[in-house]
């Protein structure tokens, strides 16, 4: 969208008549909290499009998210955790393509991009409406409406320069057998290629399901799929075309939160129970059907 064009409505942001509502409005919760953050002088993730967009966007935010400094703060550790594996990726491969599943609001190619790379949206056809107004894709972007549990956006993948897929903030929102045939089908789909993957831990996600992860004016989805972060292992169960299992880990953090993070990733029970973000490896051979 560009300075000109007119601001969201209130009713849910909508894009072309089509409210947000259950998990497609998570991508304004989650772009309120990055904003939130990168507005501090001191923030742990630099995000000025995420400030851009929500100050563009005509909707009530702080009566539907609250506010919260430390939630702000966790979610920014999180995303800069994709960030930095996404960077590192570019650096391997700079004319890489980087798939982003379920993307929302995330305005990671303005943080990370080196100018290069291709960029693959995959998200439900709401979600791709709105994100077309308010981030109009690039010469190197492009938005794919889909549903990233089928794979006929596979076909659309660039394969000659490396392929990183990214599933932030989304396979919470699965069902437990989505995400093993998600994990299983990029590994076999993309040898030698890598998915960047967050999860929430169990007792998360029953505070979710019994309706119980709430504020004043927003409930949260379901999140039927979960995995505590001393699971992970179990990942590569999903394809023998898994041949690595890596933990990604926050790094920094302000305060009393920074202060306490080492101990909440490196002492049980915290450590094995925590939220996590992870990182499988694929196979250079594909496998044989």
């Amino acid at each position: 969208m560009t300075a000109e064009s007119p601001a969201v409505s209130d009713r849910a942001a909508t894009a072309e008549g089509t409210d947000l509502e259950g998990v497609p409005e998570t991508a304004l919760w989650t772009l309120w909290q990055r904003a939130a953050e990168a507005r501090r002088p001191d923030a742990v993730l630099r995000d000025p499009k995420a400030v851009e967009l929500v100050d563009r966007i005509d909707y009530p935010f702080t009566e539907r998210f609250g506010t919260s400094g430390a939630q702000a703060q966790l979610q920014a550790l999180r995303v800069a955790c994709f960030d930095r594996e996404v960077a590192d990726f570019l650096a391997r491969e700079p004319r890489g393509t980087v798939v982003c599943l379920g993307e929302g609001l995330e305005t990671q190619y303005w943080r990370v991009d080196n100018g290069r790379a291709q960029w693959l949206t995959v998200d439900l056809p709401e979600s791709v409406a709105l994100r077309e107004r308010l981030l109009p894709p690039g010469p190197r972007q492009r938005y794919l409406a889909a549903d990233a549990t089928e794979f006929g956006w596979a076909d659309e993948v660039d394969r000659s320069h490396g392929v990183l897929v990214t599933a932030q903030g989304l396979l919470m929102y699965l069902r437990p057998t989505q995400v093993r045939s998600l994990i299983a089908g990029c590994a076999e789909r993309f040898p030698g290629g890598s998915l960047v993957m967050d999860a929430v831990p169990h007792w998360f996600s029953r505070l979710t399901l019994t309706g119980r992860m709430r504020t004043a004016g927003y409930q949260a989805p379901p999140m039927p799929w979960s995995m505590d972060a001393g699971e992970r292992a179990k990942l590569r169960t999903a394809s023998a075309a898994v041949t690595g299992v890596r933990d990604v880990r926050p790094v920094g953090g302000r305060g009393l939160l920074g202060a306490l993070l080492p101990f909440a990733l490196t002492v049980p029970p915290l450590s094995t129970r925590r939220p996590s973000v992870t990182v499988l490896d694929f196979t250079d051979r594909p496998e044989r059907s």
